[in-house]
């Protein structure tokens, strides 16, 4: 870890639009002074190196927040279906609390999508589905309107996609409450105790 930071590194790290003139006064002092030019040119590389190091670790910092969001976003996913199967293992459909207002049961869903397929690319844009490629656009409304739909379909294929959404759980805070963390804190150091 760094534990120095040189002036020309700070300046370079607060250097914004409108304030040039500054930097470029303290960078020409620095070459009209008394040091070695291999001097000059080491403070310079190495400020610009830091920076560069800087920039590399918070990039890697990000990636690494990244994962671990999508870890914690699968698990709370996860965790929510499991407590929905066990609830309704238990015939529950509601469960209320004290720090937030309730638990409940959210319907598992399934959703549909359309899946439109070309087969023939130069026989849809013959019939005029065309921008520079097929014009996929075009051709959702001519299916919805079910203009053209004839000629249409020797061409493209028209699938369904079905995703079944599991039951979840949906926590239910309490509006407005501003002791709900340490109520919460206060259940769970009471369920140690016990």
């Amino acid at each position: 870890m760094q534990l120095k930071k040189y002036r020309l590194q700070s300046e370079m790290e607060s250097l914004k639009v409108g304030n040039e003139k500054w930097f470029k006064e303290y960078l020409k002092e620095l070459l009209e002074s008394d040091k070695e030019y291999f001097e000059k040119a080491d403070y310079i590389a190495y400020s610009i190196n830091e920076l560069q190091r800087k920039i590399e670790y918070v990039s890697g910092e990000i990636k690494e927040l990244q994962t671990l969001k999508k870890s914690l976003s699968t698990s709370k996913e996860l965790a929510q279906e499991l407590i929905a199967s066990v609830f309704s293992e238990y015939g529950i459909d509601k469960l209320e609390g004290t720090a937030i207002s309730s638990i409940t049961l959210t319907p598992q869903k399934t959703t549909t999508k359309r899946v439109i397929s070309i087969k023939d690319d130069n026989g849809v844009m013959g019939l005029g589905f065309v921008s520079f490629s097929v014009d996929m656009e075009a051709i959702e409304k001519a299916v919805d309107s079910k203009e053209d739909l004839e000629e249409l379909q020797k061409f493209i294929s028209i699938d369904t996609l079905s995703e079944t959404i599991p039951q979840k759980i949906k926590i239910n805070n309490k509006r407005g409450s501003s002791n709900t963390d340490n109520t919460v804190k206060e259940i769970l150091n009471n369920s140690k105790a016990a």
